[in-house]
């Protein structure tokens, strides 16, 4: 016989009492029968055993009931919500079905359950949580914002019951994912306290000695942050009653987690820490008269205390993009210290701290336009209604565009929709994709062009002889995958071509015929192809017959020296002379290329990768048309085309003199000082022949980064410049970007 669960008269006494709470915060969305059903659920998966307490020796029922009361209390949900987290342990433990759930208790209900099972479906997979990939498709898997936010209460309550056990590993393991799944995610939703919640009992349980060390000493500057506390409002509180304006006033201590990664950062004790507190004032004011409001008391204060205008944060004016609103500004307090003082209405306090209407925003995803309009439907419907009960309406058809999927080994890669095995191949790498043949979904074979679904577990079969095909751009979504598919058909077709000319070569020799490069590029567009490629291919295809060209080649020669015969006239013995132009070219600077503006007879232009001017140590690069592009020695390309085409590269060098100018991009570094940048374009104006084409500096933090793109003669005027740009003070790095 199965034992059922057992409850201490402690636990009992606390069922008791977190029910009674329950009912009365959501009375006014339960339904007649709800309770009744519910507690006949809630007894016959007590009764019929199987529920056990959990690693934690924690009971699963009450467990439930306190995540219900954080869902409430702290977040805002309702009925809906709080049905699911008491029926969840029955389906999870097969006492009921999900349909029979959606029959009793709604849609709804059984929507945010389902969501609930899918999580946990994941959560077997062993993913790799600390990435941003996994909580979006955990977002995406829940297909309900509540599934989200009944997570992260569930997550606040263990967090707050596993103080005093003895599982020291389970506890660090539970912290871990509070830190990196759960924390952001209640940050991004704009649930502050929660996420400062986690963050500390994060760190007190990771770092135990960190956490109980800026404890103790916020403890014991108490009292004298207290009266300096004291000291700073009290004119400010003075003020704003006179003008009868309704308010209150309090200073907040940073939580100790923000605390301790200020002291990592800037690498300094607990006493190097100044700003632990801010002042907030919170004004009782109509809607309508809020920012007039917020500004009023910023001027009062910014009368009485010297402000920073640097530290001036204006979200009133723009809310950040998660719904946050406040006026932050930072003024000279007593005894010359900087002290933050935040302004905000009642309304915006409340959105700051429970935030559920916040926008959601993801790092490295482009399009957000889904996400925002269905967030900013939710906001707008709630600062309409006070019932977060509308939220019930709202499905997450997020990420419709996008699917998310799981290496063997955990991993998670992210996907355009529709994307195949074979946009997965070429993700991991080239090779894999070129030599794909299929690949396994969860373990069951299938064709590389079968369609990722988020969840599943991808495996790449692949075979040696397998080759890339061009029918397989239509396969693949992902535009890496594309452009993979076609660098490695280009290079399969130049490879090929290359083959089919020596083989064409060879069979001209053998019929002792001599191969004319200028007969044969007329046969070329003669027969129809307007790329050389083209025809090459076509051969190593063996779409075309090399017996049937050397015929027509043939045809052609003696078509065109018999027109040659028939309009030259014939010189005399004596007239005769004869000189090779290869033979030329070899007496030419031991054939090196000389670069000039007046070389003719071959093309040539300078490579846009690396830029090179006057005075650089070059190469020469034969294109494909015949072409030389002309390229740095320290070209960051030089060493693939060097390993890959070494036939197509010449020796090259400049002329014994330049001429004209050339466009060249400098980045410089430095400390951002008054008149730095004055001080540099003054440099530059006074070289004769550099003209400055542009500049673009961007400051941050005290340093600023610019890039300046000059126009000089040569290597030596820009060395020249270089030295004196590095004399100006307060730079640090000068170099040449291209």
């Amino acid at each position: 016989m199965v034992e059922r669960l057992k409850f201490t008269d402690e636990e009992l006494l606390e069922v008791k009492e977190l029910t009674l709470y329950l009912k009365r915060e959501i009375a006014d969305t339960l339904l007649p029968d709800d309770e009744s059903k519910l507690y006949r659920y809630l007894l016959v998966s007590i009764n019929e055993g199987g529920m056990k307490h959990d690693t934690f020796g924690l009971n699963p029922i009450l467990q439930g009931l306190r995540t219900a009361v954080i869902a409430v209390d702290e977040i805002g949900l309702k009925r809906d919500a709080v049905l699911s987290i008491l029926l969840y342990s029955c389906i999870a433990n097969d006492f009921s079905t999900i349909d029979i759930v959606k029959r009793e208790f709604g849609d709804s209900v059984a929507h945010i359950i389902h969501g609930l099972v899918r999580v946990q479906e994941l959560y077997k997979k062993n993913p790799i949580i600390e990435s941003e990939n996994f909580r979006n498709l955990l977002v995406s898997f829940s297909e309900d914002m509540r599934v989200i936010l009944i997570m992260i209460a569930d997550r606040v309550n263990l967090m707050r019951q596993i103080r005093d056990t003895n599982q020291v590993e389970a506890q660090r393991a539970v912290a871990e994912e509070a830190n990196y799944l759960y924390a952001p995610l209640a940050h991004k939703l704009g649930l502050y306290k929660i996420k400062s919640e986690l963050e500390d009992l994060s760190l007190k349980y990771l770092e135990h000695d960190a956490y109980y060390m800026i404890k103790d000493k916020l403890n014991e500057t108490k009292q004298a942050r207290d009266a300096y506390i004291e000291r700073f409002i009290s004119p400010v509180d003075e003020h704003l009653k006179s003008l009868g304006l309704k308010y209150h006033m309090k200073g907040r201590t940073k939580s100790i987690h923000s605390i301790w990664q200020k002291m990592k950062k800037q690498k300094c004790n607990f006493e190097g820490i100044y700003d632990l507190f801010a002042i907030r004032i919170i004004i009782d004011s109509p809607i309508d008269k809020e920012k007039m409001l917020c500004w009023q008391v910023y001027s009062i204060v910014t009368d009485m205390y010297q402000p920073n205008p640097k530290r001036l944060r204006d979200w009133l004016s723009v809310p950040k993009s998660n719904g946050y609103e406040s006026l932050h500004i930072t003024v000279l307090g007593p005894e010359n210290k900087w002290v933050e003082v935040q302004i905000r209405t009642e309304r915006m306090d409340q959105v700051a701290e429970r935030g559920l209407a916040a926008h959601w925003r993801y790092k490295g995803i482009k399009s957000e336009g889904g996400i925002d309009e269905w967030l900013a439907n939710i906001r707008s419907a709630l600062e309409n209604n006070d019932d977060l009960q509308l939220m019930d309406q709202f499905k997450m058809d997020l990420y419709e565009d996008e699917v998310y999927v799981f290496t063997p080994k955990g991993d998670l890669l992210k996907f355009p929709k529709g994307a195949t095995i074979l946009d997965f191949a070429y993700h991991i790498h080239s090779n894999i994709g070129n030599t794909c043949v299929g690949g396994k979904i969860n373990g069951k074979a299938v064709s590389f062009r079968e369609a990722l679904h988020s969840g599943d577990t991808i495996e790449v079969l692949t075979q040696a002889n397998q080759k890339p095909k061009r029918d397989w751009l239509k396969i693949v979504k992902s535009s890496k995958a594309k452009s993979k598919i076609r660098l490695a058909l280009k290079e399969t077709q130049t490879k090929d071509g290359l083959l089919a000319k020596e083989l064409l070569e060879r069979r001209f020799k053998n019929r002792k015929i001599e191969m004319s490069e200028s007969v044969m590029s007329h046969l070329i567009k003669k027969m129809g192809y307007k790329e050389n490629s083209d025809f090459y291919r076509d051969i190593a295809e063996e779409k075309l017959d090399s017996n049937l060209v050397i015929e027509r080649y043939t045809e052609v020669y003696n078509n065109e020296q018999n027109q040659s015969n028939a309009t030259r006239p014939a010189p005399s013995a004596d007239q005769f002379e004869y000189e090779s132009p290869r033979e030329n070219l070899a007496r030419n600077a031991d054939d090196v290329l000389i670069i000039d503006r007046n070389l003719k007879g071959i093309e040539y232009k300078l490579a846009q990768c690396c830029h090179p001017i006057y005075g650089d140590q070059v190469f020469g690069f034969v294109t494909v048309n015949g072409g030389i592009t002309i390229h740095r020695i320290d070209c960051p390309n030089a060493p693939e085309l060097r390993k890959r085409f070494g036939y197509r590269v010449v020796k090259a060098k400049w002329s014994g003199k330049g001429s004209g100018q050339y466009t060249i991009t400098l980045r410089v570094i430095g400390i951002d000082d008054i008149g730095i940048v004055s001080n540099i374009t003054n440099i530059i104006s006074r070289e004769e022949k550099i003209e400055m084409r542009s500049i673009n500096i961007d400051s941050n933090d005290g340093i600023f980064k610019g890039n300046l793109a000059v126009r000089l003669d040569d290597t030596s005027k820009l060395d020249a410049l270089i030295k004196k740009i590095r004399t100006v003070k307060g730079v640090k790095q000068v170099e040449r970007i291209y």
